[in-house]
Order: structure tokens, then sequence, then C-alpha cells
């Protein structure tokens, strides 16, 4: 597999793709860099529009807090694009991660735009299915849901009423709400949080993330969110797969994991109208089950 080295100090936050053609997948390239001391693997993941476990599973090998100086860090930004439609916004659960489609705009080539995100934790799940962005408020103020004021008061904390916009929001500066009663995608003043599930249900990102967004995305906009730990996708003639963590929920729905990712992998040729038998490798495929590290690899011959 093709990727590109990047041996640099400044944060490259290439989070914006030409839209390939409809037979094409997987975009972005993998990434190298050399860490030093004063840098840990979450500081990185931010410099580089990264969520906090997409870092920690492309480098499983490296210290989180005290990377050894000049080690070697995988910037895992290759992507396969979730099997849905390409429109409007596509959010992929299992991968933490959201992809922006925009409308065309005349005389530009179609693009796609690709951020880490934050999920409900296992007890708060993120819901999936089709919504739209039923409006967007900046500097919004925070109204606790009473299951959360009554979480905390277990916890001995005591949440007021209404939380004001400012450095203590946990909405941050920005706030697209779903059609889905009582779910939003918003900023956050815990950003070292983003790529986690640590959320009540919502959709947490990077401040400057959704900063850039908030403007782009118009109300009305289409909201697919998808389950899909395992993605399949074509390049240039070649079959990739790329494989995350199941969510913890979905331990038996996946009991034969193996079998789920051959599955998904025979969708995938069995969609792509070719009439071709494509020779897969193996090994390959097993050791992206066994990784589970969200790294596109190559599994055909």
């Amino acid at each position: 597999m093709a990727f590109a080295t990047l041996f640099a100090t400044q944060p490259v936050r290439a989070d914006t793709f030409v839209l390939p053609p409809a037979d094409v997948d997987v975009v972005g390239q993998l990434q190298h860099i050399t860490a030093h001391r004063d840098e840990t693997l979450l500081d990185l993941a931010r410099d580089f529009d990264l969520g906090q476990q997409e870092i920690l599973l492309a480098n499983s090998e490296v210290d989180r807090w005290l990377p050894k100086e000049n080690s070697v860090v995988v910037l895992p930004r290759r992507f396969i694009i979730p099997r849905a439609e390409r429109r409007g916004l596509i959010l992929n659960l299992p991968e933490m991660r959201l992809y922006y489609f925009p409308d065309l705009v005349e005389t530009q080539p179609a693009v796609m735009i690709t951020h880490p995100v934050s999920v409900g934790r296992m007890d708060w799940e993120t819901p999936l299915g089709t919504t739209t962005i039923a409006s967007k408020q900046k500097d919004p103020s925070w109204r606790p849901p009473q299951s959360l004021k009554d979480e905390a008061l277990a916890d001995g904390d005591v949440l007021p009423d209404v939380v004001p916009a400012g450095p203590d929001n946990p909405l941050g500066r920005y706030a697209m709400r779903l059609g889905l009663p009582g779910y939003l995608i918003h900023s956050t003043n815990k950003p070292y949080g983003v790529g986690m599930r640590v959320t009540h249900g919502c959709v947490r990102m990077y401040p400057e993330d959704i900063e850039t967004l908030f403007d782009k995305i118009p109300v009305g906009t289409p909201v697919q969110i998808v389950n899909q730990p395992v993605k399949v996708g074509w390049l240039a003639g070649a079959l990739f797969l790329e494989v995350h963590p199941y969510m913890d929920e979905d331990r038996d729905k996946y009991s034969d994991f193996m079998q789920m990712v051959l599955n998904v992998i025979a969708d995938a040729i069995a969609e792509s109208g070719t009439d071709h038998r494509v020779a897969l490798s193996g090994r390959a495929i097993r050791v992206a089950i066994e990784e589970q590290n969200g790294i596109p690899v190559l599994i055909s011959r």
C-alpha cells in the first residue's frame, strides 16, 4: 500500500479531499512523523485532526503520554468512505468520524470533508438512522435534561438549570441540533475527549473543526448515522479493508466477527459490477481483523 511519509513538526490539517468517482472509495494517505518528548499522542491527534482512539490504535507500541524522542508515529489519514449515500453528513459510530459532502459549486470540483468526533457511551448510545440538521446556534446556552441532573446528583454534583455561553459550557461555541429530539452535533470545552465514547448521545467535535463547518452546513442538510466497524473499498481496481473495534453493545451481534468481515467483502465484490474473480489475501484479511487499527490495508492480490 502506498503512503506519504511526512517528517515535519508543523501540523497538517488536510481534512478536505477531492471527492473521487463513485467507483473509488479510498481517499487520503498514511503519514509518518517523528515525535518529541514534549508531545503526547493526544497532542499530535489534535494537531493532525485525528481522534484519540484513532491515533492510539495506529500506534499501539508508542507510549501515549511519553513517546520516546524521535519515535515514529503513524498518522492514520487514509480513509475508506462509508457505504452510504454520498450527500450531506455521514456519521460512522464505531469509527467515530464524520464525513461531509457539500453541495456542488459550479466550476469547482466536488469535495469531501472529514473530521473525528466523540459519540455516545454504551449506556447513552447515539441513535442510528437518517435525520437532518434541524437548527444551528452560535454561543448556545445548555439546559441539562433531568436525566443528566439525576446522574450528576448520584455522583455528588449538582447541575444548574441553565449553563450560559462561555468557557464552562460543555456545548462550546457552536451547536447544530439534529431532527432527533435531544441530540446535537456540537463543540466542546474538553477537546481531548474527541475520538472517544464519552458523551450522553450527542456528537462532539474539536472546536476548530465545527467552527469551519458551522457556516458551510445549511439547515435541512441530511444526516446518515451508520454502524460500520468494517469498511471495504476500491482504489484503482484494488480492494482495501478497514477494520475498527466494534461497539461493546454489539458483542453478541458480531460473535462470529470473521464471518461478518467476509460477508462485507463478498458484498463489496458483488456490488462492484465486475465479472472477474478477485483474488484475495487471506493473510492480509486475518491481520486486519486481529489488529483492528482502522488503517485501510490492501487485501486483493
